[in-house]
């Protein structure tokens, strides 16, 4: 694609500029000439002159190696803070009724990285640039952990820019662009795409895909989901994601699943676009299939098997590691798989990790069942619920509609949730309700078939309802 004609003029203006900044920069390849810079562009008052630093601040960002990308990302978070006499003395005359004075305390606590951000976003690409730099960032946060500030600003700034006001829903079919759909293909990881025919077929006359754009990133889609238009609730993934499933007619359709939500960009990651997305794609379908009544999800329980078994590993857990003993252990004795030295979750692990017979499957369902249940009421963070999906539909005011056992039999499906799956269902009527008791009180909003299971199954275990 062209580039737009701001663009050019930006480029322009910055060509121009190089020759005001008073010497060529791209000659000083030092760090310290990288933080000179910087400064020189926060305390800059000339507009051209300002663009022209951006553009090769970020320039030089391009062509740093790893270590000098940290090095870079650690001046920042060492000489670009708030001057803490400033705000000690704004502080002390901050008064109530004094305007001035509330206006001088915000000033001089913003860190000037901020400011270096909104000059660098002056760049030509300058939104692309700064959202791949903290894509480098979070890839190395773990073990710099001095760099949280940054991230901080950046988080605070990418919010801004990126808020939902500024965001265009677009739906994406086979006549998309191809640089679009390229990216399809590379950022789907909630079910992945083996090419093309994979790729035609989700995007077939009896499936939707939307996506968010922003004007400074035309051809990235921000956040896509995938929906599948059918007669009933499905439970199972392979009808949805099969590049050979038989396409069927959508107007005969009552229900719509969403079936793969994916944010696309890694530095955007902290910014929320999903709950704007399914609310308006609820609202494209419903214009455009009146028959359509029912919206759930076939959800991922990611990483549930990793986080049962991390917690035999916690001493801090030891009543929910009791109480899964006590779900599950009984059970697996009665199928004749018993060892005393181990937990049942491990033995359960094993089980689950090795091809199993059609009546095993049978017998283990109700057993997966349970366990799901069990994890996506009783296993929180603070009092929300641990899973990150869980939470994301439960605080958008979705009810837990139904447990599937065996709904995702891939290598993948099995070692994420030992094949388990979710469906999340949107109901009009419900989802204010269920999204204030949940985000006030961490109440879980299930079906009734699930609630008088989850009733059941917690009169019949030896731990309390939390």
């Amino acid at each position: 694609m062209k580039r737009g004609w701001i663009e050019r003029l930006l480029n322009t203006v910055a060509d121009h500029s190089l020759e005001l900044i008073g010497r060529q920069v791209r000659s000083n390849n030092t760090t310290q000439g990288d933080a000179d810079l910087c400064h020189r562009l926060v305390e800059g008052v000339g507009e051209a002159s300002n663009v022209a630093l951006a553009r090769e601040i970020l320039k030089r960002w391009d062509n740093m190696d790893d270590d000098r990308r940290l090095q870079f990302l650690n001046t920042l978070a060492s000489e670009f803070n708030p001057d803490p006499d400033a705000i000690i003395a704004a502080a002390s005359a901050y008064r109530p009724d004094d305007p001035d004075s509330l206006y001088q305390l915000q000033k001089v606590t913003e860190p000037p990285r901020q400011e270096l951000f909104r000059r660098l976003n002056m760049a030509p690409k300058g939104t692309v640039s700064l959202v791949n730099m903290r894509t480098f960032l979070l890839n190395n946060l773990k073990n710099n952990p001095l760099l949280k500030s940054v991230d901080a600003d950046f988080q605070h700034l990418l919010a801004s820019w990126f808020n939902r006001g500024f965001l265009h829903l677009e739906r994406i079919d086979w006549n998309t662009p191809a640089a679009v759909l390229e990216k399809l293909l590379r950022y789907e990881v909630v079910h992945p795409m083996s090419g093309w025919d994979d790729l035609r077929r989700r995007l077939a006359e009896d499936r939707r895909c939307f996506a968010f754009f922003h004007p400074a990133l035309p051809q990235d889609p921000l956040i896509f989901v995938e929906v599948a238009l059918t007669q009933n609730m499905i439970h199972q993934i392979n009808p949805l994601i099969d590049p050979l499933a038989p396409v069927t007619n959508p107007l005969e359709a009552n229900t719509a699943v969403f079936y793969s939500i994916n944010n696309a960009l890694s530095g955007l990651r902290g910014v929320s676009f999903g709950n704007f997305l399914i609310k308006q794609v609820v609202s494209e379908l419903n214009s455009e299939f009146p028959n359509i009544d029912t919206y759930i999800t076939l959800s991922p329980i990611t990483h549930m098997r990793d986080a049962l078994l991390g917690l035999l590993n916690k001493p801090d857990q030891v009543e929910l590691v009791d109480a899964l003993e006590h779900l599950i252990g009984e059970r697996l004795i009665k199928l004749n798989y018993e060892d005393p030295d181990v937990h049942p979750m491990v033995t359960l692990d094993s089980i689950m990790l090795h091809p199993i017979s059609k009546d095993l499957h049978i017998q283990l369902d109700p057993i997966l069942h349970d366990l799901v249940l069990f994890y996506l009421t009783q296993y929180k963070r603070g009092q929300h619920v641990f899973d990150h999906v869980a939470n994301f539909h439960l605080s958008n005011g979705a009810r837990i509609e139904r447990v599937n056992p065996f709904a995702n039999i891939s290598d993948r499906g099995l070692h994420d949730s030992w094949g388990c799956m979710v469906n999340y269902r949107y109901e009009a009527a419900q989802v204010v309700s269920n999204h204030e008791a949940y985000v006030r009180d961490g109440r879980v909003a299930l079906s009734k078939k699930l609630d008088r299971e989850y009733r059941q199954l917690i009169s019949n275990a030896s731990f309390e309802v939390s």
